[in-house]
Formats: structure tokens, C-alpha cells, sequence
């Protein structure tokens, strides 16, 4: 990625944070004349104790000096998460050029990741990497969301296929909350990554292709775990719900793991029990 193309990255992201901040829940007066919602700029400045000026180019995207003590009072102004403040320090260093882009031909998953895999057999798991293309699932996913095995590899891409196929628009209750989890996860790479370019051509191409993706895009969540209590409404087992939790996997492919925990109290694992089974012809105790 080029410097303007992450400046205004920058950019866009404090305009959208600032705009989120209202008066009161920083403790300053409402106002009057407020043309734009969220806070103006001098106040963000005031909370932060930088120069209005200063913060004007920071938001402008000017390619100016920042240090982690003036971006941590930005964040604590605008009342970043967590992950919210890994992604501002990551596009206000330009910390993606750090990262060394290995190629799609070795991200693979060791024989031990692939056994854990296996073992969730009630547990529809699916493993991605930093560009969320699916390299790994298990049989549990496969029936409850798509036989990946016969979508061709280079589609085999999470946050494309949630939007093009219609198996997933039709399967989430919620779709939109659905995906956002999965759109925040993305946006925490896009981050981490800045310098790979893949990542501006995918997003452009989703953005042009889906207008539903550039929208939730817009909203800039970040979250490098989302847990999410989703429902599904699978067209053969009926209602499912799932805890989804999504965990990184630590090693140098930087893989990360969602897995689908049924809901106790639910007859989520009974129906995919007997989903799993009408399948192999098996029988499950």
C-alpha cells in the first residue's frame, strides 16, 4: 500500500470515531450549531491536549511525526477499544511495511492443528488466514455451512463467499451482525498489513462487486476476537445456535480459528449429530 492510500486510511478512521463521540459522553456541553454529528475537531485536540492544528493534519492525513504518548490521548478522546487503538498505531506508523508477506503457496496447517481440528466434531470450526481465505474446516462445517472441498481454492475466500453465496445470506438469522464480525476481524489485518497490497485490490473489488460489503466497510469496526451469539436457520436441521469464538493461532502463518460452539440448553448438537450421521451412516452415542 502506498503512503496516501494509508494516510487516508488515517483519515478516515478518526473522521469516522470522532463523529461516533457525543459532547456528553466526554463531559463537554451539547452546544449550538453543530453542523456535523460527533465531536469538532478543536475539542477532540482539547481532550487529547495537542494543538488543533496538530490534530487537523493527524486527521487530514498529513504525513507528520506522532509519538505513542500523543496517539494513546487520541484514543483515550475518542474512546477506542482496545483494538481500535492497535489498528490507529498500526496506520499512524505505517507498521505493515514491518511484516514480511509470504506467499498463498505456504500457508499451511501443521499435522497437530489439523488433529484439533478434527477432534471438534461437534464443533463446526473453520481456519483462515490474514487474508481470511479458508485453508482448513471440518466435516461439522461442512454441513452447516458449504462443502469448501468442492468450491474452487481461489474462491475459497471467508469474507467473499459470505457475500456471494447465497447458502450464507440464507443461513444467518442476522446476517448483517453476522458478517460484521468477520469484516471487524478483517479490518484488524488490514491494519497489521498495510504495506500488502492484496489488501486494497480485494477491497476495491468487494466494494465495486457488493455494495453491502463497502457499506459495512465504511462503518470501520475493528475487533481481533468478536464473540457472537448467532442463529441459524439451516435448511435441513432448522434452528442452530452458536457461540462463535475466534482465537489466532500463534506460529508464523498467523492463522486464525472460529469455531461454533453449540448452545447448551439447545438441540444444536443433536441436530448436527444427526446431520453428521445421515451422512456417514454412522451412529453417534
Amino acid at each position: 500500500m502506498n503512503p496516501e492510500t494509508r494516510l487516508q486510511a488515517l483519515s478516515d478512521f478518526l473522521k469516522l470515531k470522532r463523529s461516533k463521540i457525543q459532547p456528553h459522553m466526554v463531559g463537554l456541553p451539547e452546544g449550538i450549531r453543530r453542523r456535523t454529528p460527533g465531536l469538532r475537531r478543536e475539542e477532540v485536540a482539547q481532550l487529547a491536549g495537542v494543538s488543533t492544528t496538530w490534530y487537523t493534519w493527524l486527521e487530514q492525513g498529513r504525513d507528520i511525526k506522532v509519538s505513542i504518548s500523543v496517539l494513546d490521548a487520541i484514543s483515550e478522546a475518542l474512546q477506542l477499544t482496545k483494538d481500535e487503538k492497535a489498528y490507529l498505531t498500526a496506520l499512524a506508523f505505517d507498521e505493515g511495511n514491518k511484516f514480511s508477506f509470504a506467499s498463498e503457496t505456504e500457508t499451511t496447517i501443521s499435522p497437530s492443528l489439523n488433529k484439533i481440528l478434527q477432534e471438534l466434531q461437534y464443533c463446526p470450526t473453520i481456519i483462515t488466514d490474514r487474508h481470511c481465505h479458508i485453508v482448513g474446516w471440518n466435516q461439522a462445517s461442512a454441513h452447516v455451512f458449504l462443502d469448501f472441498e468442492l468450491i474452487p481454492k481461489e474462491q475459497r475466500n471467508l469474507i467473499y463467499l459470505l457475500f456471494s453465496r447465497k447458502e450464507f445470506k440464507s443461513l444467518a438469522v442476522n446476517w448483517e451482525h453476522f458478517v460484521k464480525g468477520f469484516i471487524a476481524i478483517f479490518r484488524t489485518y488490514y491494519g497489521q498489513y498495510v504495506a500488502d497490497k492484496w489488501y486494497f485490490q480485494f477491497i476495491e473489488n468487494m466494494g465495486i462487486k457488493y455494495p453491502e460489503f463497502h457499506k459495512l466497510w465504511e462503518e470501520s469496526e475493528v475487533s481481533s476476537a468478536p464473540e457472537i451469539l448467532i442463529e441459524f436457520r439451516h435448511a435441513k436441521a432448522g434452528k442452530m445456535v452458536f457461540d462463535l469464538t475466534s482465537m489466532q493461532v500463534h506460529g508464523n502463518n498467523d492463522l486464525r480459528c472460529s469455531i461454533y460452539t453449540p448452545v447448551d440448553g439447545t438441540t444444536t448438537e443433536a441436530k448436527l449429530k444427526n446431520l453428521l450421521e445421515h451422512h456417514s451412516g454412522l451412529h453417534f452415542d
